[in-house]
């Protein structure tokens, strides 16, 4: 559903505000705006993806984070959490980094409101004066860009209602576990189905690099495949869209069915107690249609089987390992 543009009350002059209803119930649109393993999958306008440096969602707390434009550019941002009532509303002042010579300062609520099964999200942005809500309107898009946001927001919750998790419990440290996760010549001795003998072509770990790398079952069969991180908090989340790929590391249909999805998002996530680590393994597909949601619905209990074998390997080399 459309977004659309408001003001009311005494702030009238210098607010912004955009509301959109969304198909899913405040709970799961909350969580979207509080983790930011998943807001890496859909703050910001079109053609813009997050990296995160802090996030301490409490009040006083801040999130810094920066956003990388489709032109190349990069903009920090700083949000210092001010209320926190879930699953309804959101208070925070928002900030440019450190080092901006004109940054944009405004301060934002954001509720969640059930409608009729839905929720009504609103963003209400206001600003020190007019004059700067009309200069950040005119020279930064922000009623576009908002609308483009909570566009994001909608299908990527939209997603989620058909998510694929997996989880492992490892008799391993953590660090251990994301060093097996990260590291080329550590993926080479476990990655992949059982049975399946893995070459790994490159690892870069940075947002928008490629862990790119080549499966064989059988000589002279090799299956590509490639990672695109998108966002890397050691030792706890790893974020990436994982696909089929080929021998130049592009974009390509999954070999078995061409209605699978092109891309998943997958976010990993690992917590440690008394030197166990648990291992979550979520994914969505991007960008899908809706006979490639059902595929990759229809697909869990073959993911679930090929992931099993994958973590059986994972737990083998980490046992090895001590």
């Amino acid at each position: 559903m459309d977004a659309m543009i408001d003001s009311n009350g005494d702030t009238a002059d210098r607010e912004m505000v955009i509301t959109r209803l969304i198909a899913a119930p405040p709970e799961l649109v909350f969580e979207a705006w509080t983790d930011p393993a998943h807001l890496a999958a859909w703050w910001g306008p079109n053609g813009f993806t997050t990296t995160t440096s802090a996030f301490d969602m409490r009040p006083g707390g801040v999130w810094r984070f920066v956003m990388h434009g489709p032109d190349g550019r990069d903009y920090d941002n700083r949000i210092t959490f001010e209320e926190i009532v879930r699953p309804e509303r959101i208070v925070y002042q928002h900030g440019g980094g450190d080092d901006d010579v004109e940054p944009v300062t405004f301060n934002t609520t954001v509720t969640f409101a059930p409608e009729a099964g839905e929720t009504r999200v609103t963003l209400r942005a206001v600003f020190p004066t007019a004059a700067e809500r009309d200069r950040v309107v005119k020279e930064h898009g922000a009623i576009e860009g908002g609308k483009q946001t909570l566009a994001r927001l909608d299908q990527y919750v939209a997603q989620r209602e058909g998510d694929f998790v997996v989880t492992r419990v490892f008799d391993a440290p953590r660090d251990l576990v994301w060093k097996a996760w990260t590291e080329p010549e550590r993926l080479a001795d476990w990655w992949g189905p059982k049975g399946c003998k893995l070459r790994v072509i490159k690892v870069d770990l940075r947002p928008g690099g490629v862990f790119h790398y080549a499966m064989a079952y059988k000589p002279g069969q090799e299956m590509w495949g490639r990672f695109v991180y998108r966002d890397i908090v050691a030792p706890e989340r790893l974020v990436y869209v994982s696909s089929f790929s080929d021998e130049s590391a592009g974009l390509t249909r999954a070999p078995f069915k061409d209605s699978f999805p092109l891309e998943i998002l997958t976010t990993l996530t690992l917590s440690e107690k008394d030197s166990e680590t648990l291992l979550t393994l979520r994914g969505a597909p991007l960008n899908a249609t809706a006979e490639e949601r059902a595929t990759f619905s229809d697909m869990f209990p073959s993911m679930q089987q090929g992931f099993g074998g994958t973590f059986d390997q994972l737990e083998a080399y980490l046992a090895a390992q001590s």
